[in-house]
């Protein structure tokens, strides 16, 4: 178990040029850190770490270790798989918080793109154009599709409501554990089997755990109609990447991805030439909406850890 910290440290280590954000506290001291080679202050300092954003787990544990005076862990994305592994050796009592609401809106519309640029085959006419040929044809619509969305939280819920207004018959909700919200019930992931044979569309939004590690593996893709969309705008980790390619190779199934296992995909790699494939490379959340929402999140989590106020969307406490 981890020591509780012997000094009140109240450095911040920001991603951000602390100048760019507005509304900081002025009562803290301000560190800009980007996941450089060399730290910008003595970490054993640090009082509130954001992780520096789309760097990779290496980069984002790395100074962890040095922190024997952390409070807080901020990560600027939804998921915490890439330092949720470090807060079992954090200082007694530091809080990891993700950034829910962040890159709602933003992964939300990836997932309707890549959703419609699948059924309605825009690839192919991407290169159809570049060739100058003329291929009209019959398409699918999302019009009267039924769509399952496996991780209904904040993002899988900014999906539901893009989905309706493409008036899609129905929308079946999948998340950790059974509720009901203003739309309609939620199922419990031990609900698939019997959801997932009804789906045209399976839109996966769940976080990356040990109970969703390989959650759509061959068995969950088995059970998926003949012809159905599978898009993964969650973590390449949620699918099994060969029991993907089986059912890919075979023209069964369909397939719209965001994310993959190995990320990046490496040059060589099968999935890149598998039929009725759209590839992505992870930009459901880079867009012009990250920053000016990131940065509110800092200043509005600052100032409430300034002010000695609970925190927002802590997810896990080092004990």
């Amino acid at each position: 178990m981890a020591s509780s910290p012997t000094t009140t440290a109240t450095d911040v280590w920001l991603p951000i040029p602390p100048a760019q954000i507005d509304g900081l506290p002025d009562t803290l001291t301000y560190h800009f850190w980007d996941g450089d080679e060399e730290f910008p202050a003595d970490p054993a300092d640090c009082g509130f770490y954001v992780v520096p954003y789309m760097k990779g787990k290496a980069v984002s544990v790395r100074p962890l270790p040095q922190m024997t005076g952390l409070r807080v862990v901020q990560t600027l994305t939804a998921g915490i798989d890439h330092v949720v592994d470090a807060v079992p050796d954090l200082p007694a009592g530091t809080l990891l918080c993700n950034a829910r609401g962040v890159h709602d809106a933003s992964t939300a519309e990836l997932a309707l793109a890549l959703t419609l640029a699948a059924l309605r085959e825009l690839p192919r006419f991407v290169r159809a154009q570049d060739a100058e040929e003329w291929q009209p044809g019959v398409h699918e619509a999302l019009a009267d599709k039924t769509v399952l969305i496996v991780g209904h939280g904040a993002i899988g819920a900014a999906v539901e409501e893009r989905l309706v207004p493409f008036e899609v018959a129905e929308v079946l909700r999948v998340a950790r554990s059974a509720r009901s919200v203003a739309r309609g019930p939620v199922h419990a992931l031990g609900s698939l089997p019997e959801l997932l044979p009804h789906a045209d569309v399976v839109i996966l939004c769940t976080p990356l755990t040990d109970e969703t590690r390989g959650l759509a593996d061959a068995g969950f893709l088995s059970r998926m109609k003949d012809g159905a969309l599978l898009v993964n705008v969650a973590r390449g980790g949620v699918v099994d990447t060969d029991s993907l390619l089986a059912e890919l190779s075979s023209g069964r199934l369909r397939a719209a991805l965001d994310v993959t296992d190995p990320e990046p995909l490496p040059a060589g790699h099968p999935l890149w030439h598998a039929p009725n494939t759209l590839i992505t490379p992870h930009v459901g959340g880079p867009t012009s909406a990250f920053l000016p929402r990131a940065k509110r999140l800092l200043s509005s989590q600052l100032n409430l850890w300034a002010a000695g106020d609970p925190l927002e969307h802590t997810v896990a406490v080092a004990g």
